[in-house]
């Protein structure tokens, strides 16, 4: 008998995507599977969808709004199945998607599969289109390269129940980040993950907003304190935290600076230091050829104050510009006014 894998979507107003989403795993061709869908209280027409599915789905309504990581551990309490699949309400799975990672983790013996995905954008126009597929590949050591800033997409990945219960679940007190922080505990706590190539799962994005742009400070915060966790774990674990790892947590801090350039120079420095503490002799891999030519003759710090100073530099040009244009073309608009109730703009 085929093993039972559950399927859990955390849904706060998801209407326009949820059926989508629940049908997508309606179509598996691996047919012994259980559908658990949690609302988070959604205020729009997401529990009418969900109800229509009758005995077809599992569902629950939360009493309290709370958030998608609890959601889905509210899922896997209820949930049955030796094999899980994590699927947010506005991303979709393609049909072979469950049965090749199930056949894939009982031929390799492996805790975790994960593939290949893809972005489906949607615009404000209501235009639609398909990105170049992600392949996130074999990764050597995949807790560093999690360190580092390396990522892939929630529903590309596929679990054993036994490593999920092992990791903790979904830490409910981040706000961002809930992603990275679980696949790390997944990897911490001493799951065996592997890459199968294959495109079979699809991540939603909208316009130009993100999770990372819509609240930036929020964004960096909860990435910074995922990498506090690991680091306090990884400290625990041994005396001193091995020299690959502590390269990797420099690399993460460092990639969060650069995010607070623009936002707060003080914790930019702060992000800087925690680098450069974690590893002396730090240096950041530039696709800028000038800018690893100074790193090399001045070191890292002060290539990176240069830099800094660069990007203000290169803000007040284009200040400047955009106020120019701005000012051209209100000048060179004329108003041309036949009579008093009768003006256009040229």
């Amino acid at each position: 008998m085929q093993k039972l894998v559950s399927i859990i979507i955390p849904c706060f107003n998801a209407q326009r995507w949820l059926a989508e989403a629940i049908d997508s795993c309606l179509e598996q061709t691996y047919r012994r599977i259980e559908i658990i869908v949690i609302d988070d209280c959604s205020t729009d027409d997401s529990m009418e969808i969900i109800k229509s599915y009758g005995d077809k789905i599992i569902w629950e309504r939360l009493t309290e709004k709370r958030n998608g990581s609890y959601a889905r551990n509210r899922g896997l309490a209820l949930s049955k199945g030796e094999y899980i699949q994590f699927l947010d309400a506005d991303d979709f799975i393609f049909p072979k998607k469950i049965e090749r990672q199930v056949n894939f983790l009982e031929e390799t013996g492996a805790d975790v599969v994960y593939g290949d995905w893809r972005y489906q954008g949607h615009q404000d126009d209501e235009v639609i289109f398909l990105d170049q597929i992600e392949k996130p590949g074999t990764q050597t050591d995949i807790l560093q390269s999690l360190l580092e800033n390396w990522w892939t997409a929630v529903a590309s990945l596929f679990y054993r129940r036994t490593a999920v219960e092992k990791s903790g679940g979904w830490d409910e007190s981040l706000s961002a980040a809930q992603d990275r922080d679980f696949f790390i505990s997944i990897v911490m706590s001493g799951a065996k993950v592997v890459y199968q190539p294959g495109c079979y799962s699809i991540y939603r994005r909208y316009g130009n907003v993100t999770v990372s742009t819509a609240s930036k400070p929020r964004w960096v915060e909860n990435h910074f304190n995922v990498l506090q966790k690991v680091e306090k774990r990884l400290s625990q674990q041994n005396k001193q935290i091995p020299i690959d790892y502590r390269r990797a947590l420099a690399q993460g801090y460092f990639e969060l600076a650069r995010d607070y350039i623009y936002i707060d120079y003080s914790q930019y420095l702060l992000l800087l230091n925690k680098s450069l503490t974690l590893c002396p002799d730090f240096k950041h891999k530039s696709s800028r050829t000038i800018y690893n030519l100074v790193q090399n003759i001045f070191g890292f710090r002060l290539s990176e104050q240069l830099f800094h100073r660069i990007l203000l530099l290169q803000a007040f040009i284009n200040s400047k510009i955009d106020a120019s244009t701005s000012k051209r073309i209100q000048s060179n608009s004329t108003v041309d006014c036949d009579n008093a109730d009768n003006c256009v703009v040229q």
